[in-house]
């Protein structure tokens, strides 16, 4: 079976890839073709978020009894990328691309340093604390992610 670690790294990679194509998108004739790709990377990075927030912390946080550690600083972040994605959204919207390239260069900085939290800290964590329960875990995840990789 997959560890949670590895599953979760793979999404992160996911919507790496998907944030990647949207800079690419950015020197194509279609104007429109960044914001949806953009929309796309969203949907991804928030599914991601979801299933962090409403099934793998709260299993974390049962299963060793520690509610005011990683998983709240996690939380903390998610809440300022999701403020990023939105000033990256409306620059966008607005056809600023050097506002874009500003928010989206420190949404990816951010990103970076929390991913690697979460894949060498966090996640093993979990797969320590919640060995026993990843047979149930693991489709939650998926299911919320929409994203079936191993």
């Amino acid at each position: 079976m997959t560890p949670i670690r590895d599953y979760m790294s793979g999404d992160h990679r996911r919507c790496d890839d998907l944030f990647a194509a949207v800079e690419q998108s950015l020197s194509q004739p279609d104007p429109a073709l960044p914001a949806q790709l953009f929309a796309d990377f969203c949907q991804a990075t928030l599914a991601h978020f979801q299933a962090e927030e409403e099934t793998l912390f709260p299993a974390f946080e049962q299963a060793t009894g520690i509610r005011m550690g990683p998983t709240q600083m996690m939380r903390l972040e998610h809440v300022q990328m999701r403020s990023l994605m939105d000033e990256a959204r409306q620059a966008l919207a607005a056809g600023d691309q050097d506002d874009y390239l500003g928010a989206a260069e420190t949404l990816l900085i951010l990103m970076q340093q929390h991913n690697l939290k979460e894949e060498n800290v966090l996640y093993p964590m979990c797969d320590e604390h919640l060995a026993g329960h990843a047979g149930e875990l693991l489709p939650l995840l998926q299911k919320t992610t929409g994203s079936a990789q191993s």
